[in-house]
């Protein structure tokens, strides 16, 4: 058994797709996923899981998109996989200023060179961003709300989902429990 994280895209985002984690912990277990544990109410999944990534991320999609009457993209990551992400940041908080920040975007796949390109191109004083493989670092020097930089990660043309690094923090917290 593999242990993973499941980062869902878009869920309990405003009013729609609302999805209550105790049912989604439940819609889990009944796919004989174990020790299923939920992270605040933006779709942050832990669990354990047999060890083919690819057909897994693609179940999860189907049956949440079954259950609950709308598509949700799932990311998932393997706890290696998400520990290799969390020691690769570029960024450290401890250099962070006030309304300052550090996010990050995981992708479902990665984006191609072109792509890459024109997102490194795009001129957004004051943030920055860091790709690597299907993750973005994003450095921001003010609200994620009024990034240009973060706007631009749709012209990825690949489902992305973004989380704090506060949340990426406890997420890598539970992998080590």
């Amino acid at each position: 058994m593999t242990i993973y994280i499941a980062l869902l895209r878009g869920i309990n985002v405003g009013k729609n797709n609302r999805i209550k984690m105790a049912d989604l912990k439940s819609l889990l277990e009944t796919m004989g996923l174990e020790k299923v544990k939920t992270y605040i109410q933006s779709g942050n999944v832990l669990f354990e899981g047999p060890d083919d990534s690819a057909q897994l991320s693609k179940q999860l999609e189907d049956k949440i998109s079954e259950t609950f009457g709308f598509p949700v993209p799932v990311m998932l990551r393997t706890a290696e996989e998400y520990e290799q992400i969390v020691r690769n940041c570029p960024y450290s908080m401890e250099t962070l200023k006030e309304g300052e920040s550090i996010q990050l975007a995981f992708l479902a796949d990665e984006p191609s060179q072109e792509k890459i390109e024109n997102l490194r191109s795009f001129k957004s004083e004051p943030d920055e961003c860091f790709i690597n493989g299907k993750e973005v670092y994003f450095y921001l020097r003010q609200s994620i709300l009024d990034s240009k930089l973060v706007a631009q990660l749709p012209k990825l043309g690949i489902p992305a989902t973004v989380r704090n690094w506060k949340t990426v923090m406890k997420l890598s917290a539970m992998i080590e429990k």
